[in-house]
């Protein structure tokens, strides 16, 4: 199967009308601000629209710009939410659950195939993610 880059808007606008029809979507995000749990341009996501939105899903938002992120819930306030990178030891964002175009399901990691957890263990470390992260990059990618 042939890969093709498509510009960001049009591929998650799509794949936004796609999940609204209760489908899956498939494909690999860019940039690394959910390392070390989704490799940017290596990994591929599946995701799918879910009814609800819980802390420690991984979430793709629209953001006014509009812009795009894929990043996990780090807190809830009714239907205000908290979204940070896993590979970020700072800054968040804000959004709604109204923003939420899809929850990640699924992670294709080469021929192996990983179901998300909440990350729990992950974010209480966020004091030495930092730390953490720098060991990751220099002997991972």
């Amino acid at each position: 199967m042939d890969k093709r880059v498509v510009a960001n808007e049009l591929l998650l606008e799509e794949a936004a009308s796609l999940m609204e029809e209760g489908r899956e979507v498939n494909f690999t995000p860019l940039g690394g601000s959910m390392l070390p749990f989704i490799k940017g341009g290596k990994d591929s996501v599946r995701l799918q629209k879910k009814a609800s939105v819980e802390v420690g899903d991984i979430v793709l938002v629209r953001l006014p710009g509009p812009r795009y992120v894929l990043h996990r819930v780090i807190a809830r306030d009714g239907d205000a939410l908290t979204l940070m990178g896993d590979g970020n030891i700072a800054g968040t964002e804000s959004c709604t659950k109204g923003d939420v175009l899809g929850t990640v399901v699924a992670i294709e990691k080469g021929k192996r195939t990983v179901v998300p957890g909440k990350a729990r263990l992950w974010r209480a470390l966020k004091p030495i993610r930092r730390y953490i992260l720098g060991i990751y990059r220099r002997i991972a990618i």
